[in-house]
């Protein structure tokens, strides 16, 4: 069997390309795929309630663009015969190896969200992904408007995030962001409107993918984006996925989140209990005393004790 890599899934049809030759074919998933047996241990065996455990059991499994997988051809129709493990994954925006994802968020239509942002980075965090900030629309906010929100992101880049300014209609800040693609996949992910697509055709002009502006009335995005695809750039590829409007946590105990915020766990020892601290309730909690002198975003830990709330009541799923 040859080995390929998934760059465009349209409906049950997906574009491979060949890893040696470099040519590109149209396959089909062997119906043995829909179902794949796997141990505890199999990448692909992950925990999706809080119930489930991980245990040898019989899955459905569909690729993902960026898959790399082993493919045969029989009388010139080519078939996908197995996937192999994956480096990493996402649900929403679906593709699977990923190097970083560009979070993008407008500033405005719609406004930025602290809210998002930190939801969008615990995620990545968990999958072990590299974020990098995206920050669009910076043409139709006032100057004094953004340098509050560029000291408030400072605090993101005090620890050690990339974040980046642009105007995609008039290619502002792309000097720089053009060089961050070379020999990586990457993920533009982001609500709805925010401008991925608009970021895609001003990369990549001889794309001409559709946009659509803003819907007023929803105060969100319209999807535009109907498949899943990886396109060719500076040596790597970009991934233009479906865009949407809610994400959801797999985590399914409030101790699991705190230690998704490296600001927290570099303040941990210092609490009264440890690294036991939650940082909600306890006494002599550092985090707390450096949200108090300023040292931590008070969104950022607002929206700590909001995710923990919602972790705690979220239903249970068998």
């Amino acid at each position: 069997m040859k080995k390929a890599f998934i760059t465009k899934i349209i409906s049950n049809q997906y574009t491979i390309i060949d890893l040696e030759t470099r040519v590109s074919y149209i396959a089909e998933a062997r119906g043995k795929l829909r179902y794949m047996k796997l141990n505890k241990n199999d990448v692909f065996n992950k925990q999706i309630t809080r119930k489930t455990k991980k245990e040898t059991k019989i899955i459905q499994i569909s690729p993902k663009i960026g898959d790399n997988v082993y493919y045969t051809i029989d009388h010139d129709q080519v078939f996908i015969e197995e996937i192999l493990p994956r480096e990493n994954e996402l649900v929403r925006p679906d593709v699977a190896n990923v190097d970083q994802v560009l979070l993008v968020f407008s500033i405005i239509r719609p406004d930025f969200s602290f809210y998002l942002l930190d939801k969008f980075l615990i995620i990545l965090q968990q999958e072990n992904l590299t974020p990098i900030i995206v920050i669009s629309k910076i043409d139709l906010i006032e100057n004094e408007k953004l340098e509050v929100l560029k000291k408030q992101l400072s605090y993101y880049e005090s620890l050690g995030y990339e974040i980046y300014y642009v105007n995609s209609k008039q290619k502002i800040g792309f000097d720089i962001l053009e060089d961050i693609f070379k020999h990586k996949i990457t993920v533009l992910a982001g609500q709805t409107g925010v401008g991925k697509t608009t970021l895609l055709n001003a990369l990549m002009p001889h794309l001409g993918l559709k946009t659509q502006e803003i819907s007023f009335a929803l105060g969100r995005g319209k999807h535009t984006t109907r498949h899943s695809e990886l396109y060719l750039f500076n040596e790597g590829y970009i991934a233009d996925t479906p865009g949407f409007s809610k994400i959801e946590f797999s985590i399914f105990y409030q101790d699991e989140l705190k230690s998704l915020y490296p600001d927290f766990v570099k303040l941990a020892p210092a609490c009264k209990f440890g690294y036991n601290c939650m940082h909600l309730h306890e006494p002599k909690c550092a985090v707390k005393q450096a949200v108090e002198n300023h040292e931590i975003l008070q969104s950022r830990y607002d929206n700590y004790v909001q995710f923990c709330q919602e972790i705690e009541q979220q239903k249970v799923k068998y």
